[in-house]
């Protein structure tokens, strides 16, 4: 538990004591969770809490007169008090509080003893979570539309992972229907020289798999039409499937199951889902076709599943497929869709009514917005390969991969973003993945002169009362907040907090180097503020490390 969640705890815990003494009425509100804020300015304390001003009208005491209360609860709890080195009341009854100094050497000595693991928690212990993104049709290169969730989606799993949950990564192919007929149909024209279906397919890659196909199999060019569509497609399915395993590998994205559309009607599976949905009692009979009353729940229309005709409808693939997950033993099923996508969230939602699921609890619909790419001030939007939009491939090959996905996990998701790639090649502190990254190298050539200079550092050299200095205080408090970020962040299901913490996080490092000489100058001899300086750079490059990792980014120790 950090020093925070510690602090937290305690108020909480204050605040019931005085309820249960009757200091505090019984109408009193008080929270079941509360978040201390950081004070901008540090005369006003390590933390901060304006819950007596919050308190005061329902308990009906005046909230400078709760704050004391509180003041004298908090000084005389064992459990924290040793923490403390001074709650004030401020104003009309804000209570600031400072941290002791053995307190601040406590968040070092837990960052150096946990490493790579500070952190993570078991917030999220036992839940199952299925996470669904980049669902993509394998009937060509992955593209910008794609790019975007290929690095938030992945960040999102390390953060949901840091918290304790059990994490699934899933990648839905979408490898049945109309555009996969039209895919083997335009390789087959390349391959024969024919002009390709109007409807078709049209990027060069296309002539790539035809001439791949016909090298392995030529075989394919005498067969009759449909019998040769049907063979062209499913072989151009399988390269570009594994072309864009390759592409997200390259990207540091990552997939525990590439699960296929077309599996969900095999082995009559569908109508296993039919009849799990007909138990629950909201599956009808209209004009012939077979529907699901998802205006039951909230669906601006009710939903057909099987057309009059016989033939499955799109959403038919949704149910089944909703099904599939909860059958797996996924207890939250979060799905991340393109902003296209937008009108989905209440009919996905409505689903899980419809199954007879809670869909506050069991399923996530985050929706991403569009991105796009500037360079030397335009816009790009043609791909020399895929005769559409810029291709993810294209994008690692202009900025690289960390820059890629640094940038586009920073932002939230339901906002559109523009990537400059000039800004993003450049060394200069307007790149944000080279501002954070040149911190934590800074931070490594720092520790290796230490070394040579033999300056002792690390958890036996942490000398908290030495640690005066308010940039010290500033930056071991940053430090300190890293846990809960990372637990806010899995909860709000927004790794881009990682990203902005991190960036302040190198502000503030940046700020405490300025003005706290950490090695020592011509021929002075090492003391022990500088081990004990020394030490904080080595457990501020370790929170720099981790957070990086959480956004699949690398930390590098040199630049």
């Amino acid at each position: 538990m950090s020093i925070q969640e510690k602090l937290e705890a305690a108020i909480l815990r204050a605040l019931s004591s005085l309820r249960e003494s009757g200091t505090l009425p019984a109408q009193a509100e008080i929270p079941t969770s509360l978040t201390l804020e950081r004070p901008k300015n540090r005369d006003h304390g390590d933390y901060a809490t304006s819950i007596a001003l919050a308190l005061a009208k329902s308990a009906g005491i005046p909230p400078r007169e709760i704050a004391t209360a509180l003041q004298g609860q908090l000084l005389a709890d064992g459990e924290i008090a040793q923490d403390l080195a001074g709650v004030d009341i401020a104003g009309p009854g804000f209570l600031n509080l400072t941290l002791a100094k053995a307190s601040q050497g406590g968040t070092i000595e837990a960052i150096l003893k946990s490493g790579s693991e500070f952190g993570k928690s078991s917030t999220l212990s036992g839940v199952k979570v299925n996470l669904e993104f980049v669902s993509a049709n394998p009937t060509g290169p992955l593209h910008l539309g794609h790019t975007r969730w290929a690095a938030v989606g992945d960040a999102l799993g390390r953060v949901l992972s840091a918290a304790g949950a059990d994490v699934t990564r899933e990648f839905y192919v979408n490898d049945r229907g109309v555009q996969m007929d039209l895919f083997g149909e335009s390789i087959r024209s390349s391959a024969l020289g024919m002009p390709r279906p109007e409807a078709g397919y049209h990027g060069l890659y296309i002539d790539e798999l035809a001439k791949i196909i016909v090298e392995s199999h030529p075989e394919f060019t005498k067969l009759p039409e449909s019998e040769s569509i049907h063979a062209f497609r499913d072989a151009g399915y399988a390269l570009q499937l594994a072309d864009q395993q390759r592409v997200l590998d390259a990207m540091n994205t990552h997939f525990d199951i590439w699960f296929s559309e077309k599996s969900l009607y095999e082995n009559n599976f569908f109508h296993h889902c039919l009849e799990t949905l007909k138990k629950q009692g909201h599956v009808f009979e209209h004009e012939g076709a077979i529907w699901l009353r998802t205006t039951d729940f909230g669906d601006d229309k009710d939903r057909v599943m099987i057309k009059s005709d016989g033939s499955f409808a799109y959403f038919a693939s949704d149910s089944a497929y909703y099904i599939s997950k909860r059958e797996r033993g996924f207890d939250v099923l979060i799905y991340m869709l393109g902003a296209d996508h937008h009108g989905y969230v209440n009919r996905l939602k409505a689903l899980a009514s419809c199954a007879g699921d809670d869909p506050k609890k069991n399923i996530d619909i985050l929706i991403g917005q569009l991105v796009k790419i500037l360079e030397n001030g335009e816009e790009l939007k043609l791909s020399k390969r895929a005769g559409t939009i810029i291709t993810l491939e294209e994008l690692i090959e202009k900025v690289g991969v960390d820059a890629a996905r640094y940038t586009l996990i920073r932002y939230p998701v339901d906002t559109p973003m523009v990537m400059d790639v000039d800004v993003l090649r450049s060394r200069t502190n307007e790149n944000p993945v080279y501002y954070v990254q040149y911190a934590h190298a800074r931070i490594c050539g720092v520790l290796r002169n230490a070394a040579d200079l033999g300056i002792a550092f690390g958890a036996d050299h942490i000398h908290p009362e030495l640690l005066e200095n308010e940039r010290e205080r500033e930056l071991i408090g940053s430090l300190g907040e890293f846990p809960r970020i990372v637990a806010s962040a899995a909860e709000l299901r927004e790794p881009h907090r990682i990203a902005r913490y991190v960036e302040e996080l190198a502000g503030v490092y940046h700020r405490f180097y300025a003005d706290c000489r950490v090695l020592p100058l011509g021929d002075e001899a090492p003391t022990s503020l500088h081990s004990a300086r020394a030490t904080l750079c080595k457990s501020t490059a370790q929170v720099i490390a981790n957070s990086l990792a959480l956004l699949g980014v690398s930390a590098p120790e040199k630049m």
